[in-house]
């Protein structure tokens, strides 16, 4: 095991691996993680997501909140580094892939190991869903980290093309919502407060899951800043998970309070 462990992070087993059909693999990967999430979320519908107010005993033992998440998250900062680190990065040498990279890590060390410690008073996991988040957050490590080190190639003008402009707007406001909402459900409940409220306040005047909305917009606009394969499919199973977590919310809020505002949307303001 130890000696797999060892080629697997050596810069002669990545050289090896590169070419033509490691680049259709990560195709042929990008789009069976849209197909297995749309053949699967049915079922996580049926049987209900065992997450946050959700959980159940049913699927596994309770992982603390502060540890599951960056149990669950940290792959998807630490694969692409450790792809960096132990292969040649073919395309790194472009500012594109290098700042679309970073794009990707900045975004993930933020929810890997800051995140994590601000949360206050936290559901624990179940084992269950930790462990398929980190499988999740691996294979898309994978994805995006090989993607953009070693194969996503730009033209010399990328970073003033408007795709890439435009792409880097969405990216960066997408964040700033996520942040700002995340922010806002902390502070929902004074010290000593137990119970749920309904948040107000920023783009929660607008879609009940605006958390989820500021990722969904994040993730497209990293797609169309990089155009691969690769981030759009990661995008699109953004889509699909966030949105049916933003169904489920919703339907939630409107059992739970009477007052709760009947204008608000689930996930995307004035659509859906």
């Amino acid at each position: 095991m130890g000696s797999l462990v060892a080629a697997a992070l050596s810069a002669e087993f990545w050289r090896g691996l590169s070419g033509p059909e490691e680049a259709r693999l990560l195709a042929r990967l990008s789009w069976g993680l849209v197909g297995g999430l749309a053949l699967m979320l049915p079922l996580s519908n049926a049987v209900g997501m065992p997450y946050g107010r959700y959980s159940s005993p049913y699927f596994g033992l309770p992982i603390p909140a502060t540890a599951a998440w960056i149990l669950q998250e940290s792959p998807s900062c630490l694969v692409p580094v450790l792809l960096v680190l132990c292969s040649d990065g073919a395309q790194l040498g472009a500012w594109p892939n290098r700042i679309l990279l970073g794009l990707f890590l900045c975004h993930y060390s933020y929810r890997s190991f800051i995140f994590p410690f601000l949360i206050r008073g936290g559901k624990p996991t179940p084992f269950v869903t930790c462990f398929l988040a980190f499988v999740f957050c691996s294979y898309n490590g994978y994805l995006q980290g090989r993607s953009l080190s070693n194969y996503a190639n730009y033209p010399s003008d990328w970073l003033t093309d408007p795709r890439f402009i435009l792409g880097l707007i969405a990216w960066m406001s997408g964040l700033t919502i996520n942040i700002h909402s995340d922010h806002i459900l902390r502070t929902l409940r004074k010290p000593g407060e137990t119970g749920y409220k309904i948040p107000r306040g920023g783009m929660f005047e607008y879609v009940t899951a605006a958390n989820y909305f500021g990722e969904v917009l994040e993730w497209f606009g990293f797609a169309l800043a990089c155009c691969t394969i690769e981030s759009a499919a990661f995008a699109i199973s953004t889509l699909m998970i966030l949105g049916l977590r933003s169904y489920k919310h919703h339907e939630w809020y409107h059992k739970k309070f009477d007052d709760y505002p009947r204008n608000r949307k689930r996930l995307i303001p004035y659509l859906f």
